[in-house]
């Protein structure tokens, strides 16, 4: 049996081949959509995660992004002040060997109509290491600065795993 790992690079070749440019102009235009709101939240110190920053984005892929916050009603009213549609939120609980972690999801739509999912987790969560289950490696995301030159010198660059 292939490994997760080599099932999302294989997932990745077949998104590349079928959706060609459309794909990285896409990417692009997330990356951007995904600095303009973690720019609103730059108090809650955002993290891009997810496929948008992996780069491997496919047809209805949504922006990922971490906050830390022990207030996540603080993050709706700032949403909401600038018309970002939100369209579901609330808490879920994980078991993740042994620790219970709870968050506050908001789900919401961006201007281009991508897909948006903002994670909330505790102030005390903010640095903690977590790996990813699909790719083994760690998750670091991109901040705001590292966004920005990401988005500066190579807007499609991937972070995955070789």
């Amino acid at each position: 049996m292939p490994s997760n790992l080599e099932v999302a690079l294989e997932l990745d070749k077949v998104a590349e081949e079928n959706e060609g440019e459309a794909r990285k102009d896409r990417l692009i235009q997330m990356r951007k959509e995904a600095l303009g709101i973690m720019r609103l939240l730059s108090i809650f110190c955002p993290v891009l995660i997810g496929s948008v920053w992996r780069g491997t984005i496919k047809q209805g892929s949504d922006i990922d992004i971490a906050v830390y916050t022990d207030e996540p009603e603080a993050i709706l009213n700032v949403l909401k002040a600038v018309g970002v549609n939100v369209t579901r939120t609330g808490w879920m609980t994980v078991n993740k060997k042994g620790a219970t972690l709870e968050s506050f999801h908001i789900y919401a739509q961006t201007p281009a109509n991508h897909g948006l999912e903002i994670v909330a987790r505790s102030q005390e969560e903010a640095g903690r290491k977590r790996r990813c289950e699909t790719f083994g490696d760690e998750i670091r995301g991109l901040n705001i600065k590292d966004l920005e030159k990401v988005l500066e010198n190579n807007p499609t660059q991937k972070f995955i795993p070789q």
